[in-house]
């Protein structure tokens, strides 16, 4: 925090400096904006903050925030995006400097991570479990670094790391739930961005929502590997459409755009994930499993600027509104809400506990319902 402090002192005298030379009146200070390593061809910045002002007209210090996307990227209408929004939020509210780098391909982890630290970063804010291991190193390397991670808690033991996470099966039961009442087929459709312990928390919240609602469905499945293949995507919806699916829930980030395409274009229901997906294709995504990122990288970021910032593991979940349904819910019958409701209250209460392992689903379903762990 010592070269924030210098920092600041001498852009007050330069302040002073150029408002001297001027004869007067007011100067404002805006943050530098988020610049691109020499010939680095892989990573993309976004502008920073401007310095928040206070009563009288005078600038105040902040913190400097910078985020890594996973290869999704900035716009994926998913969690990147959610994640962003939240710095946004902070950028606006609380007056800190933000900036991104997008990454591309897994190489840039790594390298989007030391520009963010030799920039300076008060916090850096990856996004995504495949993030883990370049973080890991870098918070070892640079243990006055303060990190923050969604999605992963491998390596929740170090000292300047906090791991966001979420009860996303929470969330996913309750659109299994809205599957299982939509469909006139008894075929919903599941596809997954990549199979890892994390994503397959989505698998098994969603075909439990789905078997406890409608035991006669059938959850058609498909890892697509990948969350930046819309085309995959789309071609992977097309193939469930085909076998009978009626209704379709991603969780598979920029993949899953194409999967909502798709779903457009034959006529059937379609189920975002991570924010409210609903604009995409407003007469066809009925819902989305929501999963506050916003709020947790707003949370961690306020939490650095007050100096309140612990590591370790801090969970979002149904019952602090961390994830839930999208707030639109224009085209789902009233029924459906209503057992929605249902089962949120009595997953608050512990009277319903969705499995999050294998070894939990396995114990109610078997080894042969769910197929893509």
């Amino acid at each position: 925090m010592k070269r924030k402090v210098f920092a600041l002192l001498m852009a007050a005298v330069l302040v002073f400096a150029m408002t001297a030379c001027s004869g007067g009146g007011d100067a404002t200070t805006a943050a530098a904006e988020g610049t691109q390593a020499a010939g680095d061809e892989t990573a993309t910045t976004a502008a920073g903050a401007e310095e928040t002002e206070a009563s009288g007209g005078e600038t105040t210090g902040t913190i400097k925030v910078g985020m890594v996307t996973d290869v999704g990227g900035i716009n994926d209408q998913s969690f990147n995006q959610s994640s962003w929004e939240g710095l946004q939020r902070a950028q606006d509210e609380l007056g800190v400097e933000v900036t991104y780098l997008e990454s591309h391909q897994d190489s840039d982890y790594a390298t989007n991570i030391q520009t963010l630290i030799d920039d300076e970063c008060d916090l850096i804010i990856c996004v995504g479990y495949m993030l883990a291991d370049a973080v890991n190193q870098a918070a070892q390397d640079n243990p006055d670094q303060l990190f923050a991670i969604i999605d992963d808690q491998t390596y929740s033991d170090l000292p300047n790391l906090a791991c966001l996470m979420f009860e996303q099966e929470q969330a996913s039961y309750l659109v299994g739930i809205v599957a299982a009442m939509m469909t006139e087929t008894n075929t919903v459709g599941f596809v997954i961005g990549q199979s890892t312990g994390p994503m397959n928390e989505f698998g098994y919240g969603y075909v439990d929502g789905v078997l406890s609602t409608n035991p006669d469905a059938t959850v058609l499945q498909y890892d697509a590997n990948s969350f930046g293949d819309a085309g995959l995507g789309k071609t992977a919806a097309k193939d469930m459409a085909t076998n009978g699916a009626d209704v379709i829930y991603h969780a598979a980030g920029g993949t899953g755009a194409g999967v909502i395409e798709a779903c457009q274009e034959d006529g059937i229901w379609a189920i975002g994930v991570d924010s409210d997906q609903n604009h995409l294709a407003p007469e066809t995504v009925v819902t989305s499993a929501m999963k506050r990122v916003d709020n947790a990288s707003y949370d961690i970021t306020k939490a650095v600027l007050e100096g309140t910032y612990t590591p370790g593991v801090h969970t979002y979940s149904l019952e602090d509104g961390g994830v839930d349904i999208a707030p639109t819910t224009d085209l789902l019958p009233d029924d459906v809400l209503a057992a929605v409701e249902e089962a949120k209250q009595a997953i608050i209460s512990g009277e319903i506990v969705v499995p999050a392992t294998q070894e939990d689903f396995e114990a109610k379903y078997g080894p042969d319902v769910y197929q893509l762990d």
